[in-house]
């Protein structure tokens, strides 16, 4: 039970430092999260009170089933784009219609990873590279920006993708307010300064680092304040201000998914790029913070507690959540011990939801949007594109198109080009593995590179180091490279190939080793194997391949060149460096 239920692991060593250092945790994360909150269910275009439901029972449910002591589960920027963008197409904003499939999408996504977590799916996730996901959330933080300045601007304004959404906001300009224009540049302006350099001020002032930090935290809050009790005071909704309004006053309320089928088809594929998208940056940050404590993090249980977190948005009136980076950062860094501190959170929300909405009836739109505005660009890294450049133009190539795509054609395509391309990149760079052929180094038992090191070989004796396993996308690369080898040279009589690097054989490179050995045994030349790992071997032996194998398998491949060659007939070679794969 401990294994798929956590939280009696971890609570029954639960002691009352670990319950003071949650509590004060959770009254920081708490802080944050109820502006945060607000904003995050305005960028999913739905009703501010969806982003303070999304963030209870899912805390509550991740607290009990998932794995790390310091995530915290709630709405984040991108899924919040991504649950906009997915539902736009389906129903009009503020409609019953909208927030139903909000609950539909939420649901879907939790049965998703539910069922990714039970049947150990958890490396799927692994097909996202890390480039290519840096570029959907560069641009995706660059959408998210730019969608929230028609708040900003007072204006009406739509799209899902950069380009409609600046011609949008072009053709809207001349009706910007200029009082709303005031309100979000200079609440934008002060969160900006907030994050930068509030905390350095503070510090200079004698405040301790935690009272400083938690000031910090506290910037958003004071922003939501103060930009309230204006509109409020000088009566700037009379002026065309536009603000939150009544918000209700309840718990998150029981709701029920819409499971027509035509719905579900509809958002099928959005549920799982949500719900890839969402594990992938919750289980990154989880590990991050997890390894600076030396605890671990179980993938698989994880899918398992974001699946239940995600089920319990669609049931209380929420959307798809996930781990978020700043808030979990936070957690952690204010002292966070255990899950339980989520679940702390979550009370002091439901609190909030419960005796504070009716003092954000005044709240301004602006203010929301320059939240989600400070928050996002911290998304925002273009030294990625430079550091891809540098270290691999096919990896530059995926980050530059998984931008641009997310930036022409929208999030659902810019995610979808982004797998695409990671499983492309893959199968490129494997289907071309770096073969090697080696010499052995005078007076040791170690076999390099010929054309890196100075080495001893046998004109009568091929040698390659294959460093890749052996599947279908490759296996004909390797028989073509063989065959274009031994064909020019006459004195070649045997061939090893030292199989140190390969993991694994699948049926299709089986196939084309039978076809290499039987070609070679026609041109009279014998093939070998050396260093074959256990369970590679394994399963050669189970089919025919090793009685037809012309030559022989050796343990090393030191002793495959002391019986097939005489060290007489070695010879010393001296080759131009030239640069290798």
């Amino acid at each position: 039970m401990m294994k798929y239920i956590p939280i009696l692991d971890w609570g029954k060593s639960y002691n009352r430092d670990a319950l003071t250092n949650d509590l004060i945790a959770a009254v920081i994360v708490t802080i944050m999260l109820i502006p945060q909150s607000l904003a995050y269910a305005l960028l999913a275009g739905l009703p501010p009170e969806a982003g303070l439901y999304a963030s209870i029972a899912p805390i509550i449910l991740y607290a009990i089933f998932g794995t790390s002591r310091a995530l915290a589960v709630g709405p984040v920027a991108v899924v919040s784009l991504m649950t906009a963008a997915a539902i736009g197409n389906i129903a009009e904003t503020g409609t019953m219609g909208y927030a139903l499939a909000a609950l539909t999408l939420a649901a879907m996504s939790g049965a998703i990873l539910l069922l990714m977590g039970v049947f150990k799916l958890g490396f799927l996730a692994n097909f996202l590279s890390h480039p290519v996901i840096a570029g959907f959330i560069t641009a995706s933080g660059i959408i998210i920006a730019a969608s929230q300045l028609k708040h900003i601007l007072g204006i009406d304004a739509s799209g899902h993708n950069l380009f409609d959404i600046v011609v949008s906001l072009v053709t809207h300009l001349p009706e910007t307010n200029p009082v709303t224009l005031t309100i979000g540049v200079l609440a934008t302006g002060f969160l900006f300064w907030v994050r930068k350099g509030l905390k350095p001020a503070l510090r200079k002032m004698g405040l301790g680092p935690r009272m400083a930090d938690v000031l910090t935290k506290a910037g958003p809050v004071v922003a939501v304040m103060a930009t309230t009790f204006a509109v409020w005071g000088l009566d700037l909704a009379g002026s065309g201000v536009r603000i939150v309004g009544a918000v209700p006053q309840s718990l998150p309320p029981l709701t029920m998914p819409d499971f027509s089928p035509g719905l579900l088809k509809e958002l099928l594929i959005p549920a799982i790029l949500i719900s890839v998208i969402g594990f992938v940056e919750s289980i990154s940050v989880a590990q991050t913070l997890a390894a600076k404590r030396r605890q671990r993090v179980n993938p698989d249980q994880e899918l398992i507690g974001l699946g239940a977190a995600n089920i319990g948005a669609a049931f209380t009136g929420g959307y798809p959540v996930t781990g978020g980076f700043a808030r979990s950062v936070v957690n952690y860094d204010a002292g966070a011990e255990t899950p339980a501190a989520g679940a702390f959170t979550a009370v002091g929300l439901a609190i909030a939801a419960l005796a504070l909405t009716p003092l954000v009836y005044f709240l301004p739109n602006a203010t929301l949007a320059a939240t989600i505005i400070v928050a996002v660009l911290s998304l925002v890294d273009f030294k990625i594109l430079r550091t891809s450049w540098d270290y691999s133009k096919a990896d530059f190539i995926a980050v530059l198109a998984t931008i641009l795509l997310t930036l022409g054609l929208g999030v659902e395509v810019g995610v979808s080009a982004g797998v695409i391309l990671s499983i492309g990149l893959f199968l490129f760079r494997t289907s071309r593995p770096h073969i090697a052929e080696v010499g052995l180094v005078p007076n040791t038992q170690h076999f390099r590179n010929i054309n890196r090191h100075k080495v001893i070989t046998d004109p009568a004796v091929l040698t390659i180091r294959i460093d890749e396993s052996l599947y279908f996308a490759n296996a004909r690369y390797l028989e073509d490279y063989v065959f274009g080898r031994v064909v020019s040279v006459c004195e070649i009589k045997h061939v090893i190939m030292m199989c140190s690097a390969i993991n694994e054989i699948d049926l299709s490179a089986l196939e084309s080793l039978e076809a290499i050995n039987h070609r070679l045994h026609e041109m009279g030349i014998k093939l070998h194997l050396s260093e074959v790992k256990g369970p590679v071997m394994d399963r050669l032996k189970q089919g025919h391949f090793l009685d037809d194998l012309s030559g022989r398998v050796f343990l090393s491949q030191y002793e495959a060149m002391e019986q097939l060659s005489s060290l007489d007939s070695f010879h010393p070679v001296t080759r131009t460096r030239k640069q290798v794969k």
